[in-house]
């Protein structure tokens, strides 16, 4: 579906729509937003008395042919007073936890949250401008017999920086002196930094990186490949320390950064797997017009470019003749101002949902879900909020959270 409208240029938080759509649980307004319009050139696993959850054999899921009645479903606040908080995940047991973006990771367990962080990284984290801070985090798939996650954040000077924490003895307390860096990439500028890290079903290690900053990608590190920003990187974090390149990446074997899987992208705010197909969901903040999801499906060999900053979603921006790949869904500035990857749902208690990608807006509290059919891709607009969606999260019973970055966490429930 494509949505015509007015285009504005973002400057600060908007506040929450009024469109008649399903109204959802109201939420404290965000400290600031994510992605303003421009930022200026800095000057320069299982603990053992956890009990897994059961999830639904995916090999018996009936796929959603249609996107069902939003009536049906509620955000059910489930925590609240966090501070700025930026993800929701899970490490394969019934605990999730909630990442605030100036470096403190907190567990919920039974909806509770435990007295002291499992990680605390403030001093090491530097989220002075509103894109910086800790961003990402990720349970490696064997963290029950290995103990290791990683973190995505920026440091001291603005730089991107991966690296590997272990658990310690306390499977509610994560060993602060275990760091260890995996990737350290420059930034420019102080925005767009990307921040997703996940596991794939694969077994490797992927990191969505944005495009340096500033506004327009003025370094052209979308489409290069001899950079790392603006990309989707795919490690191999196995034997080899600190990273190893896998043997079917695209540039394995030379034209490009051997890292790099998918590229032309802008400033990838959450990118998702689906845990049944294996295919790739990429949301990337738009510039002054037009907002995108990305689709990459699970056969793909990697090299993929998604167009930017030759197009700002399916429309010319800076022009050129590289062939591109269109997003499978946009929005223009009319319905919001940056784009929150979210989640593939995979819920045993909500059947008819079963298969539909749900994502949002940070500025406007809207709620898509997308869903894949005979003639291409449904998009429907399903819920009007005042959320700040941040980011969405599983639990490992692939029940499905969102996060408002005022504070609240609300997961997508049956509706009494």
């Amino acid at each position: 579906m494509k949505i015509s409208g007015s285009i504005f240029l973002m400057a600060i938080l908007l506040a929450g729509c009024s469109m008649s759509l399903t109204d959802v649980i109201v939420s404290t307004p965000a400290l600031s937003p994510l992605e303003p319009a421009e930022s200026p050139p800095q000057d320069s696993t299982l603990p053992p008395e956890s009990t897994p959850l059961p999830l639904e054999p995916l090999a018996t899921v009936q796929q959603a042919s249609v996107i069902p009645d939003p009536g049906s479903v509620i955000w059910q606040q489930i925590a609240g007073d966090f501070r700025r908080p930026v993800l929701v995940t899970h490490a394969g047991d019934e605990r999730i936890f909630v990442v605030e973006q100036a470096g403190v990771i907190w567990i919920l367990d039974q909806e509770q949250r435990l007295p002291e962080p499992f990680l605390d990284l403030r001093q090491q984290v530097n989220d002075q401008a509103n894109e910086q801070g800790l961003l990402g985090l990720a349970f490696h798939p064997d963290y029950g017999e290995n103990g290791f996650f990683y973190v995505n954040y920026t440091g001291a000077n603005g730089e991107t920086r991966i690296s590997r924490f272990s658990r310690s003895q306390d499977p509610n307390r994560a060993d602060p002196d275990s760091q260890s860096a995996l990737l350290s990439i420059d930034q420019p500028y102080r925005n767009h930094n990307g921040g997703a890290i996940v596991f794939a079903p694969d077994g490797y290690l992927y990191i969505g990186t944005g495009d340096g900053g500033s506004g327009g990608d003025p370094l052209g590190n979308g489409q290069s490949l001899d950079s790392l920003l603006g990309k989707i990187l795919r490690l191999d974090v196995g034997v080899v320390q600190p990273y190893a390149i896998p043997g079917d990446n695209p540039f394995a074997q030379g034209g490009g950064r051997p890292e790099i899987w998918a590229y032309g992208l802008r400033n990838p705010w959450r990118i998702a797997f689906d845990a049944h197909s294996g295919d790739l969901f990429i949301a990337d903040v738009g510039q002054s017009g037009w907002e995108e999801i990305n689709f990459q499906s699970a056969d793909s060999s990697g090299g993929d470019n998604y167009g930017w900053n030759l197009r700002e979603g399916a429309h010319p921006y800076a022009g050129g003749n590289v062939a591109t790949i269109d997003p499978v869904a946009e929005y223009d500035h009319s319905l919001g101002c940056s784009v929150t990857g979210g989640e593939v749902v995979r819920d045993a208690r909500l059947p008819d949902w079963t298969g539909i990608y749900l994502y949002g807006d940070y500025c406007q509290g809207r709620i898509w879900g997308l869903l894949a059919d005979d003639q291409g891709w449904s998009n429907e607009l399903l819920f009007d909020s005042s959320f700040s969606i941040s980011s969405f999260g599983q639990d490992a019973a692939g029940r499905i959270y969102l996060v408002d970055h005022g504070g609240g966490i609300y997961r997508f429930d049956p509706a009494p």
